[in-house]
């Protein structure tokens, strides 16, 4: 008889693996599970939006420009530019744009319309290609050549305005063109005031033969190159070089960020904002882990305590664990991406349009570190108490009193922070977004369990035994009989909350802020050159016509010429937008009231101050203009100098008018040449427009309706994608909830096991309860609407850029929503402590331990 062979322990793989099988089965991973998944399919789906857009950026980046590199020019672009590009082997192409005034030539009567127009040579377009409709109903052509002599293509906004055919004739100043094909789509068009106008096509030989240019008109000439990269580096070197000498003035480079500004603000601002959401799910995530890990260890005390028992090492233990966790995070991480790929569907879908482009799928590094996400969660979160276990000693399946859960030692819990941190800090791409949200948040924690011991201490003292009714007098007891689980229970609700109520608040501001930068109502007729002698009748048409509330101000062209006593040149500055600045003549104007959609940041506005003016923020920031300092302007011939008394904050992409330099005063003494414009709402009355320009025949009359409701629909786009990816920041706050209050279950188990043997009624434990989760959820809800108010207002001013206008009662919000949130997950999570047999619950009590 052979003698029985010993018994040999698993292998570490095959312990994992039913340690994990067990638990999944039972439901120990569930919670665990679903915190991963959130910040994984948060961050991740996020990281792929963000990783599809720049790869469309880079691919479309050419077709946006026209060329791989474009010189714009207010002259036209010297031909050694041109020769230049030629021997470094590059293909040329150029064109000119100008506003101009264009009719029906069968109508020589009939009211002319703002165009812009656009002379393109051979070669255009370089890069991406023109859509054109070349018949009535018919599909858009892709075409890769501009018109011929004779042609010209227009938006469908000429023929709309002018009442024109295809095959009809168009005159263009001492020209008639041939009208043969719709523009669909125009790769290069670009922003900015004039290409709000409608679109006119035309050879470059076409627009020599037109009259058209004058010596005062305002012109546009684009040289656009493409070739080999390293040939288009040499060639933009030169061209930078060029732009340093004097002859390079009224000559720029163009690059993507600003050929195309008209939604970047708006887009920009969306992206911060989706990042946050994901951040803040992340974090919410990252707490509802290191709870529910906790909890997940201390029901496996008893567990372990038996494989000690039955010999296993602690270090087979902890590595069975730790591997078991891997395969968990893993899987987990694997769930949430795959529920991440479809966040970035939705997002793409909502947010894509923007491009006006197809997105590349995304690479593999958002899904690498989606998976990274989940396993530094559960890495430093989850794992840490899990791996106690390993020194559970084998005497507690005698003495229940040992081995329980210690306090994370202080460089575990740092390390893991640290590293988490760290990782979000790179996931936002944004220092200030980061360490705002980041550092806000650990900030939060910090203080949150100081005042929340310092609460309860001080209702220890105030709730007296006698003095308050018995359930409310247990209740307080239990709460401060271990204070430090409170404080825990309590700073987890309050971040959780803050994030929600962060979330919320900003989500409100910024929708508001876009939303009233492009109201219903909002402006969509601009009229410039209006005649000092011409307000009272036009504005008298207005008013006839139903258009009562409309900006009206005075327009006078100047340029900066002085500051404190010292003349200023494009060369005495090194940013090129500077140089572009003292270069030019822009818009200036006057108003004793400060205009209502401008932000006065700094200085103060005093109606009628003599020898004052308002300056926009971005134009003093660029020049190095500060309050005090004395600027001098050339009008037409006529000197004016004034002192900075006030920075005004401007938002460039409301349809609004706004200046860079404002004369708080109702009336300018100074003898210059002024015209006026008028912004308004289009009246429901026909044919206004065309009654307009007969009435008032030198005004011009830009239509900005078919470009506001672009602009209205790509924000509502961009809310709705808000709000999508809210949903799931909501759910990881009320996972967090949820977590943190089912987290002392068993605790709550053992005592009320206790005091219904000792013959207390379910109602009155129902009391000591819902005092205990109302208590908790008012005390969490005032500090995290506290913090929140403080950490909005900073997002808000500094990253976001907008007014911060959350009321003060915020934290009164929010102690109501905490304790009910609390006493709704409390309900949801303990419901059935109190309605379970006495000898049923202490034979549980007893197991669970």
């Amino acid at each position: 008889m052979h003698a029985p062979e010993p018994l040999r322990p698993p292998s570490i793989w095959a312990l994992a693996w039913r340690m994990l099988w067990r638990d999944l089965r039972a439901g120990e991973w569930r919670l665990l599970v679903l915190a991963v998944a959130l910040a994984v399919a948060a961050l991740g789906g996020v990281a792929m939006f963000g990783d599809r857009l720049q790869a469309g950026l880079q691919r479309d980046a050419a077709a946006l420009l026209g060329g791989d590199a474009v010189v714009v020019s207010d002259h036209p672009v010297p031909a050694s530019l041109s020769e230049r590009a030629r021997r470094l082997g590059l293909a040329t192409a150029q064109t000119a744009t100008l506003p101009t005034m264009a009719r029906a030539a069968a109508a020589p009567g009939a009211s002319p319309r703002l165009v812009a127009l656009k002379a393109v040579g051979a070669g255009y377009p370089l890069r991406g290609a023109l859509e054109l409709r070349r018949a009535e109903g018919g599909v858009g052509q892709t075409v890769r050549e501009g018109p011929s002599p004779g042609r010209a293509w227009v938006d469908a906004g000429v023929l709309d305005a002018l009442d024109l055919r295809l095959g009809d004739a168009l005159a263009l100043g001492e020209l008639e063109l041939t009208v043969s094909g719709v523009l669909v789509r125009e790769p290069d068009r670009g922003a900015g005031f004039l290409n709000f106008a409608p679109r006119v096509l035309i050879h470059e030989a076409d627009l020599a033969r037109s009259g058209l240019i004058q010596p005062a008109s305002r012109v546009t000439y684009r040289l656009a190159v493409a070739g080999r990269p390293e040939a288009v580096r040499a060639f933009v070197q030169a061209v930078e070089a060029e732009l340093r000498q004097p002859a390079g003035r009224g000559m720029r480079l163009e690059t993507l960020e600003n050929g195309r500004p008209e939604m970047r603000q708006t887009f920009d601002r969306s992206t911060k904002f989706l990042k946050l959401v994901a951040l803040l799910t992340a974090l919410l995530s990252a707490i509802a882990v290191a709870l529910a890990a906790r909890d997940f260890a201390r029901r496996h005390l008893d567990d372990c305590a038996l494989l000690r028992v039955f010999g296993l090492r602690q270090r087979t233990i902890a590595a069975a664990y730790g591997l078991a966790f891997g395969i968990g995070g893993v899987v987990a991480s694997a769930i949430g991406l795959l529920a991440g790929y479809g966040v970035q569907a939705v997002l793409v879908g909502q947010l894509g349009g923007l491009l006006q482009a197809d997105l590349p799928a995304a690479g593999p590094a958002p899904w690498w570190f989606g998976l990274g996400v989940g396993l530094t969660l559960l890495v430093s979160f989850g794992l840490p108490p899990v791996l106690q276990l390993a020194r559970v000693p084998p005497l507690r399946v005698l003495r229940r009193d040992l081995g329980e859960l210690q306090p994370l030692s202080v460089s575990v819990a740092v390390l893991g922070i640290l590293g988490f941190a760290a990782l979000l800090l790179a996931a936002s791409a944004d220092g200030a977004l980061g360490l705002y949200a980041v550092g806000g948040f650990a900030g939060a924690a910090l203080f949150f369990a100081a005042l929340a011991l310092a609460a309860l201490a001080l209702l220890r003292r105030v709730v007296r035994e006698g003095l308050t009714p018995p359930w409310l007098t247990l209740a307080t007891r239990r709460m401060t009989a271990r204070p430090a689980a409170t404080a825990l229970q309590v700073s987890s609700l309050a971040l959780g909350l803050l994030a929600l109520s962060l979330l919320v608040l900003l989500r409100t501001d910024l929708i508001d802020s876009w939303r009233k930068a492009t109201p219903a109502h909002a402006p969509d007729r601009f009229v410039i050159n209006i005649l000092p002698d011409q307000q009272a009748a036009f504005q008298e048409v207005l008013r006839t016509a139903g258009v009562t509330g409309y900006d009206w101000y005075p327009m006078i062209r100047g340029r900066l010429v002085g500051v404190n006593d010292r003349t200023v040149a494009a060369t005495d500055y090194a940013d090129e937008r500077a140089q572009r600045l003292v270069d030019r003549e822009f818009n200036l104007s006057y108003t004793a009231q400060a205009p209502e959609h401008n932000r006065i940041v700094a200085g103060r506005w005093q109606p009628n101050e003599p020898n004052a003016i308002s300056v926009e923020q971005g134009l003093a920031e660029t020049l190095g203009l500060k309050l005090n300092d004395v600027l001098r302007f050339d009008m037409a011939g006529v000197e004016v100098q004034a002192r900075i008394t006030s920075l005004r904050q401007v938002d460039w992409g409301s349809m609004r008018a706004n200046f860079f330099v404002i004369f708080p005063v109702d009336r300018l003494d100074a003898p210059v040449a002024q015209s006026y414009l008028a912004a308004y709402r289009s009246p429901p009355v026909a044919g206004f427009d065309a009654r307009l320009t007969r009435a008032f025949p030198n005004v011009t009359v830009v239509d900005l309706s078919t470009t506001l409701a672009e602009v209205q629909r790509v924000i509502e786009q961009i809310v709705r994608a808000i709000e999508f990816l809210f949903a799931w920041a909501l759910a990881a706050g009320l996972l967090v909830l949820f977590a943190a209050v089912t987290a002392a279950r068993q605790e709550h188990v053992r005592a009320f096991a206790i005091l219904r043997a000792l013959g207390a009624r379910q109602r009155f434990l129902a009391r000591v309860q819902g005092a205990e989760l109302l208590g908790v959820g008012l005390l969490a809800g005032t500090l995290a609407g506290a913090c929140a108010w403080l950490i909005g207002w900073a997002l808000a001013r500094r990253v976001f850029g907008f007014d911060w206008t959350a009321p003060l009662w915020v934290p009164l919000v929010t102690a109501l929503a905490g304790a009910a949130l609390a006493w709704a997950a409390g309900w949801l999570g303990l419901r059935g402590v109190l309605r379970r047999p006495v000898v049923e619950t202490l034979r549980a009590a007893t197991v669970d331990g």
